[in-house]
């Protein structure tokens, strides 16, 4: 089934000719096939365009294929039909994609233990090989300090807490200045408190840096305080149902949370949602 999605315009941003940073999905579908040999449709149909520097959440139900489409958008998959576009250029497999200007920050930080943070940091600037030496060392320790973790160049993963290892994670993502980040629940093993502190330095992050940021949650008080826009998935099978702006002012502060729009954003999504998750708990 193919469904069209209608986008709430008001408080959108962003312009039609600008190709560093979009991502288009020009009818996109995944098609599992299981052992038995039968066919599984994971994401149905997906027209979208998402402007280049825009904070972008995807919010639905368990098993309605946000992180599918995520790994279409960097390559990982491969589409069954359609195509995905990055920077104006279609996405294909990884090793090309390694030449192209995005980053992803996924829950596991995925630090490698025997690195220390600095090394952790660098590794993508040395993988790339675009840098010399001392422009690597200067780019990590710029990307350290942003991220407040100054004093901890030399400790490694094991010594940190898991809000410090998802800096590290950041730093390590933020230092390649892709025009796209793709983060799937990059804070959903954080405590509440921290998880709340890393979405606004992310915020800050993301507006000095400016790249276009898809960002997977289950949370929709995330997703409406992080985006520009909330595309919202149905499932059975996985599509977009509903595309909505958020337009509250930057840059935000945590007391957001406690204005009644807000909560009236968040309300509208999640009666967007109810049916959808419903369908994945009948029995």
């Amino acid at each position: 089934m193919t469904v069209t999605t209608t986008p709430d315009t008001e408080g959108a941003t962003g312009t039609a000719d600008r190709e560093e940073g979009d991502i288009v999905y020009d009818g996109v579908r995944k098609v599992y096939t299981d052992k038995t040999g039968n066919d599984f449709l994971a994401v149905d149909t997906v027209n979208e365009r998402i402007d280049g520097g825009n904070f972008v959440s995807i919010v639905g139900p368990s098993g309605c294929g946000k992180t599918t489409l995520l790994h279409m958008t960097h390559g990982l998959l491969s589409a069954t039909d359609g195509e995905v576009r990055v920077d104006g250029r279609p996405v294909r497999e990884p090793k090309e994609e390694a030449q192209l200007n995005r980053a992803v920050v996924f829950q596991e930080h995925n630090l490698m233990p025997w690195y220390t943070v600095r090394r952790n940091v660098e590794y993508g600037m040395r993988t790339r090989g675009r840098l010399s030496n001392d422009e690597v060392g200067t780019t990590a320790q710029r990307y350290i300090e942003m991220v407040g973790l100054t004093g901890f160049e030399d400790s490694y993963p094991v010594e940190l807490s898991g809000g410090m290892q998802q800096r590290v994670n950041l730093a390590r993502a933020l230092s390649l200045e892709p025009s796209l980040i793709l983060m799937d629940e990059p804070f959903s093993s954080l405590d509440a408190q921290t998880k709340e502190i890393m979405q606004e330095e992310l915020l800050e992050l993301w507006q000095q840096n400016q790249s276009t940021v898809l960002f997977i949650t289950h949370d929709l008080e995330e997703a409406v305080f992080l985006s520009d826009e909330v595309l919202v998935m149905g499932t059975q099978p996985g599509r977009v149902i509903r595309r909505y702006a958020v337009d509250f002012e930057r840059p935000r502060r945590r007391s957001l949370r406690n204005d009644a729009a807000f909560n009236e954003q968040v309300e509208r999504l999640w009666s967007e949602l109810e049916d959808e998750v419903m369908k994945t708990i009948r029995v």
